[in-house]
């Protein structure tokens, strides 16, 4: 009877083994990390502008038990949304809608924040945010998340217009970035057909440095490029998470991408870059994005195109190419041998 107990015991641990070693380690740490919750931690820094104070919210969430830091994860979001409900969106039994929590489980030390005229941050100026400003927010913000994270470069990633600031902010401060990730990117905007409507509403936009957001607004990020590609299924929470925190954003990058792009200089971008289009995707034409990546100096630097994805990649059905992707790109190992 004994030997039969430990021969069973024996072929439980060795099942056990075997489950574990036919999953990759970021899996494993994904669906163990997804039992415990990550407690976020609201932070606040000071931009001073013109005499003036402006306060920027910023929120972190890192796994603490025990994990290896793999590195400080700093997300920039877009013009229509602020920045939790895009990357710490929280819906019951779904632990892949929080992108911060995805990439805290892994290890990353993962932080995000609103610019000024959104969210949580000051909207008391009397300013459009155009993407500039947003870049100001992001050196401002840098530096206190430097300083609490004892002095370390970012792995930046921004989506949108949050690419656009990232960029800038890539361009005019180098020595504080690692790595590079732009999602949803564009350059000159030649061949955009979404660019080419939102130029039908440039004397709208210059008219007001805010502009309303509703629900159908919210829901249109989703399905204006190519229907299906979004998962439709969570456009309701994160509709709700927007709409309490705004009911209107700021106008300033609506415009840049309007009328005043190139915003930035690809020869000027000296950090590993990473470009990500989404096949679909209406902001930049491929041509547009292949010829920003060419001019890219640094040899440490990807285009990939995802496909079946649109604007709005981490909220797409393919999320997890999106993800699986991003964890390659800042998990990868800096080169032995540059030929310098």
């Amino acid at each position: 009877m004994k030997t039969d107990d430990n021969s069973r015991r024996q072929f439980l641990a060795a099942t056990v083994t075997l489950a574990a070693a036919a999953f990759p380690a970021h899996a494993q740490t994904a669906q163990s990390g997804a039992q415990a919750e990550l407690v976020g931690q609201a932070h606040w820094t000071v931009k001073r502008v013109n005499g003036e104070d402006v306060r920027l919210f910023m929120w972190r969430k890192e796994n603490i038990q025990g994990r290896k830091r793999r590195g400080t994860l700093v997300f920039v979001h877009g013009s229509s949304v602020s920045s939790t409900p895009v990357f710490d969106l929280q819906i019951a039994g779904r632990p892949e809608s929080s992108t911060m929590d995805w990439f805290a489980r892994l290890g990353y030390d993962t932080w995000c924040f609103d610019c000024e005229g959104y969210g949580r941050s000051d909207k008391t100026r009397a300013v459009n945010a155009d993407v500039s400003c947003g870049a100001d927010d992001l050196a401002v913000v840098s530096e206190y998340i430097m300083k609490a994270t004892g002095g370390a470069k970012m792995l930046l990633y921004g989506s949108s217009s949050g690419a656009l600031r990232a960029a800038l902010f890539a361009q005019r401060h180098p020595e504080r970035v690692a790595r590079l990730a732009l999602d949803a990117f564009v350059w000159t905007g030649e061949g955009s057909p979404t660019l080419a409507e939102r130029k039908k509403r440039l004397a709208q936009f210059r008219a007001s440095n805010r502009r309303p957001i509703d629900r159908e607004m919210i829901r249109s990020i989703f399905t204006r490029d190519h229907p299906g590609t979004s998962d439709l299924t969570i456009v309701d929470a994160f509709a709700d998470a927007v709409l309490a925190l705004d009911s209107s954003v700021p106008t300033g990058t609506y415009i840049d991408m309007s009328a005043n792009l190139p915003v930035c200089d690809p020869e000027k971008i000296k950090v590993p870059t990473l470009i990500m289009r989404g096949q679909y995707d209406g902001i930049a034409s491929f041509q547009d994005l292949s010829n920003f990546f060419a001019k890219l100096p640094n040899p440490d630097k990807q285009f990939i195109v995802m496909p079946g994805i649109a604007h709005t990649s981490t909220r797409s059905k393919n999320f997890a190419l999106v993800y699986h992707l991003l964890e390659g790109y800042f998990g990868q190992p800096s080169p032995v041998y540059t030929g310098s």
